[in-house]
């Protein structure tokens, strides 16, 4: 596998940009087709990241961080910020600073840097433990069969056991009501229960169990600011350090069963999935403020009762289609995502969590619940049973430590500074936007917009975001043309998992240039990769957003302009027609998106497209760009494995293909192959070759699904075999049942009216050079 691995492209910064250069004027931008946008990882680990134990020196007037690109005068002791000109003086701790001797937020190749931000030392905690303990709070639907209760017990007696021994954790189920866990009272199994069937504040909340304004009696001898990183000592009874109730959680865990209340025939069962989440979210209402917290959701089927109601109990009714939401006629619909934008502000406001772990045959309202996992940072999976691999392998690996840990954070808010003529239109991403108006903000919004800071409940070693910017109207630039370069930074303070809490400062400069004089030196500074990513992300909001939005057109327009804009030829005359090498693989990117589940939602549920979407606008660009247009590797005896076309061509009856489509991964046998195997001679000595051949693939789909979040699911199939559908919905067509007849032996066709790579090409090449 190591043949194809990726370089690092991201480098120290963790920043990809769709343009390395950037074109002077708002009307040159608009030319560019593909938007000014900037793909970073805010946390992403990097063995060249220097930590520093001290807080950064900040601009006066922009509070832009000390970095590598600031002017300093090292005799006035005095440095210039790059965003907006102010002479700040260095401090007094500062006074040693020389030409040869300064700190390393100035050296030039670490223009990213982390501060550790020390907490004020507290005489009563000389081993200065972590304040601020994490929160774990699990919450399991237990409308479910047997079968399956068995298999999310398992997974969860596992997941207790790898949690770190400080973490607190807490525990809520819900059916047809919801039931809260009193963990701290361990003598015998004492729970609250609350009615699914009507919406409840957190007030009632904190009010009915005891924890509200009446409730509280401060723990006696500790500091009000140092009760375990809880608001009032009495709520110790619903969260516990997993070291003290691991026992207690897993005899209840043992001695929890179905939801008991009877399910009349041709009806769904009764669950309270809304009042469940709002408990949660209410119960973690009284952990001190700063806390960080996830609610991890279990939940195995729609919600029937309640808030947050997607469907109705008669099984009748089916659980609402995308054209039932195109057409309007999902009752529930608007309602349900009213609740949960409701619940993503409470869980914002108080900087926690929520992840979604879905495992059933129907929908269970992924779609509905999207806001608040996405809005407040979450994780989120969908299986087709407990039991599958992809939900068991991914909620193992949420809680693993060592080089297999997510290295989930806590809390975290993002900052931007720019340099004056740049604007920021919004994230696309996992944040929240925090309405922090500035001079940089634009006035048109994208996903998160209106502000220039971001909140993220919760992030992870490859969370990734995409920030959208404009540039300011003003035609000419200043006449003395001051500065070619501008600069943009990103400040990310966050608590780790450790409870420290760490600033990331990454600060980048791009070259301004006078695309109207020539428009060669953007050419060279296309990424074709993170564009086709930024595009997509783009098209999938808008197909949320806007009312009657044809995806298709709006991406083949775009590109049309994009080929004559930088395409070279003579009007009118097809043939004529090249694409620079930097732009040569757009096209390709923009015919697999067309095709995508992104674009194309036919056969796929609501609840798969939501859940699609959150993973493309949360993974890296190398991630994003597998699930546009998947990688496939050929293995056969006569060469060494090697990247093959997407095309069904690839096919060949003595070759096996490895399809990584980031979802899910396909190894197909070739038809020969498929015999060979099943009549075992892989297991005869002579034919070592064959038994290595077949082993191959296998090895390669094990390291990919390792380093994967969430686990993609694998599928092995045979030539002609039912499930080799994963692999041919994914190649192009240039072999139909309508020209099968000059296909190789071996080969194999698809069925389908969709146009070939080849046909798109010479359309896309006919209309770019029109007049």
């Amino acid at each position: 596998m190591s043949e194809f691995a990726n370089t690092d492209s991201e480098g120290i910064d963790g920043v990809r940009m769709t343009w390395n250069a950037w074109p002077r004027t708002k009307v040159e931008a608009s030319k560019c087709v593909v938007p000014l946008a900037v793909s970073i990882s805010p946390i992403r680990s990097h063995p060249e990241i220097p930590t520093l134990p001290y807080a950064p020196l900040r601009c006066k007037t922009c509070s832009a961080a000390l970095n590598a690109f600031a002017r300093v005068d090292y005799i006035a002791k005095i440095w210039i910020c790059p965003f907006c000109y102010q002479r700040n003086h260095f401090p007094p701790h500062y006074a040693m600073i020389s030409e040869t001797n300064f700190p390393y937020e100035l050296y030039p190749q670490y223009t990213t840097v982390e501060y550790e931000l020390q907490p004020n030392l507290d005489p009563r905690n000389p081993a200065n433990r972590p304040q601020l303990l994490p929160v774990f709070v699990f919450v399991l639907d237990t409308c479910m069969i047997e079968e399956e209760m068995g298999f999310v017990k398992s997974a969860l007696k596992q997941a207790i056991g790898l949690l770190p021994e400080h973490a607190l954790v807490g525990f809520v189920s819900f059916g047809t009501q919801t039931q809260v866990y009193e963990l701290g009272f361990s003598d015998m199994s004492k729970v609250y229960v609350f009615r699914g069937s009507k919406e409840i504040s957190k007030e009632q909340v904190l009010e009915q169990l005891g924890l509200g304004a009446s409730g509280r009696r401060p723990a006696a001898g500790y500091p009000k600011h140092l009760q375990n990183g809880i608001q009032n000592a009495s709520i110790n009874r619903f969260l516990l350090p997993a070291s003290e109730c691991e026992y207690t959680l897993i005899s209840l865990l043992d001695e929890l069963q179905r939801d008991q209340w009877p399910v009349p025939p041709g009806h769904r069962a009764s669950r309270c999935t809304g009042v469940a989440l709002s408990v949660a979210a209410g119960l973690l209402g009284a952990c001190l403020p700063g806390t960080g917290a996830r609610i991890v959701a279990l939940v195995g089927g729609p919600c029937t009762e309640g808030p947050g109601t997607i469907v109705s109990k008669d099984l009748s009714e089916p659980v609402r289609s995308h054209k039932d939401l195109d057409k309007d006629a999902a009752p529930y619909f608007k309602k349900a995502v009213k609740f949960y934008e409701n619940l993503a502000k409470q869980l914002v406001s108080q900087g926690h969590v929520l992840d979604l772990f879905a495992s059933a045959l129907d929908q269970v309202g992924v779609a509905e619940m999207k806001v608040a996992v996405e809005r407040s940072g979450g994780l989120v999976v969908l299986a087709e049973s407990f039991g599958h691999s992809v939900f068991k392998d991914s909620f193992k690996r949420m809680f693993e430590d060592g080089e297999q840990s997510l290295g989930l954070c806590f809390n975290g808010t993002l900052e931007i500074n720019c340099s004056k003529d740049v604007k920021i239109q919004g994230i696309i991403g996992p944040c929240t936007s925090m309405e922090k108006k500035g001079p940089n903000v634009a006035d048109t919004v994208i996903g998160e917009g209106n502000t220039t800071a971001w909140k993220l409940c919760g992030l992870d070693k490859s969370t990734c975001l995409t920030v959208y910017f404009d540039l300011s109207s003003s035609e000419k630039p200043n006449a003395q043309g001051v500065n070619q370069q501008l600069y943009l930074q990103f400040l990310t303070s966050y608590q780790n998992p450790e409870g420290k809490t760490l600033l990331r400062v990454t600060t980048v400069t791009r070259q301004w240039v006078d695309s109207a004089v020539s428009s060669e030196e953007l050419v060279q500074n296309f990424d074709q990769e993170t564009a086709a990513v930024v595009v997509a992300r783009l098209t999938s909001l808008k197909m949320e957003i806007e009312e009657g939005f044809d995806a298709t057109r709006w991406l083949d327009r775009n590109l049309i302009r994009l080929c004559s804009k930088f395409g070279e030829y003579r009007k009118d005359d097809p043939t004529s027609f090249t694409l620079n090498p930097c732009f040569s693989l757009f096209p390709q990117f923009m015919f697999n998106l067309r095709r995508s589940q992104f674009v194309q939602v036919f056969n796929n549920s609501p609840d798969e497209t939501a859940y699609f979407r959150m993973l493309l606008n949360r993974e890296n660009i190398t991630n994003a760009a597998v699930m546009i247009q998947p990688s496939l590797i050929s293995y056969s005896f006569n060469s060494l494995p090697q990247p093959a076309l997407l095309d069904v061509a690839s096919i060949a009856a003595d070759r096996i293909l490895l399809l990584d489509s980031y979802f899910s991964v396909v190894i197909f046998h070739g038809m020969t192959i498929a015999q060979w195997r099943d009549l075992g001679y892989q297991n005869q000595p002579e034919h070592q070759a064959f038994a290595q051949l077949l082993q191959a693939p296998q090895v390669d789909a094990q390291m990919i699904i390792r380093d994967r979040f969430p686990v993609p699911r694998l599928v092995v199939c045979d030539q002609h075999g039912s499930q080799a559908r994963f692999l041919l919905a994914k190649l192009n067509p240039s072999a139909t049942y309508n020209n099968a007849n000059d296909i190789a032996a071996g080969s194999d066709v698809i069925f389908t009216d969709d146009v070939s790579l080849q046909v798109f090409f010479e359309h896309l090449q006919r209309l770019a050079v029109q007049s």
